[in-house]
């Protein structure tokens, strides 16, 4: 009987390019995000060459938050979208922060606390979200999904917690176009590492960071993924010639 077929007792999933137990995935995830968390920010700038700022820009302009909203960003890491959204709902509006990594969370919590913003804050796991049913009016998630072991149990607990005509957004590295993919790659199992050994002392998280993105679903799998949940209206564009790209759908 092989690995994958001992489903009975044990289910194996892909940690970056390894097959790892299910089980042990989300501690390997959290072992990972426990490494970078206080060099997280500076890493996302030298590794994107600051795109991700805009890549974000662009998201937070696609959402278009308003005055009274109700959101809810999973996996908010160091919460540069939570504090954005945060800013344009205002106080008549509600945004959660919410993370599985209690390192991330207490630094995007301090960062907040820092800019004088005051949000709720929940250490949760995407898969089993803690909210009532059609509650949120957005639900968002930035270079989350692909660290998630059952991305098809996580898009359909945000489909439960959103209100129906509510919407999902989901910012996410992607199949970047074939013209670029070698040199991509090169930067990606070359450069990547190295820098994240130079500036966080840790190459090995990186390494599995570039793996994780190649093993995620490409831009029309994930589309198909989030009609699958329920999701309705389902679009996506891309950004950078496809290093990212962010699906939108719909609760109808």
């Amino acid at each position: 009987m092989t690995q994958t077929q001992h489903s009975n007792t044990e289910s194996t999933t892909h940690f970056g390019y390894n097959t790892v137990n299910e089980t042990e995935k989300e501690a390997k995830v959290a072992e990972v995000f426990h490494s970078v968390a206080q060099k997280y920010d500076i890493m996302n700038d030298v590794m994107s060459g600051g795109l991700h700022r805009a890549w974000k820009l662009f998201t937070i302009h696609r959402v278009a938050p308003r005055p009274g909203m109700k959101m809810l960003d999973l996996a908010s890491g160091t919460g540069d979208l939570a504090m954005a959204f945060a800013k344009r709902v205002g106080a008549s509006g509600e945004v959660w922060m919410t993370d599985i990594n209690e390192s991330m969370l207490r630094v995007g919590r301090d960062r907040m606390l820092n800019k004088g913003l005051v949000m709720p804050v929940a250490l949760a796991n995407a898969e089993h979200l803690p909210f009532e049913d059609n509650y949120f009016d957005v639900v968002t998630v930035a270079f989350g999904l692909r660290n998630m072991t059952h991305k098809d149990a996580a898009l359909k607990e945000m489909l439960r917690v959103l209100r129906p005509g509510g919407r999902v957004f989901v910012l996410e590295f992607s199949k970047v176009a074939a013209p670029l993919q070698k040199a991509y790659d090169f930067y990606s199992f070359n450069i990547l590492p190295k820098m994240g050994q130079l500036i966080a002392n840790d190459s090995a998280s990186y390494q599995y960071l570039a793996e994780s993105i190649r093993m995620h679903p490409d831009q029309e799998s994930l589309k198909t993924m989030m009609m699958d949940a329920g999701f309705g209206f389902v679009k996506y564009h891309n950004m950078s010639a496809g290093v990212v790209a962010l699906h939108e759908g719909v609760k109808i």
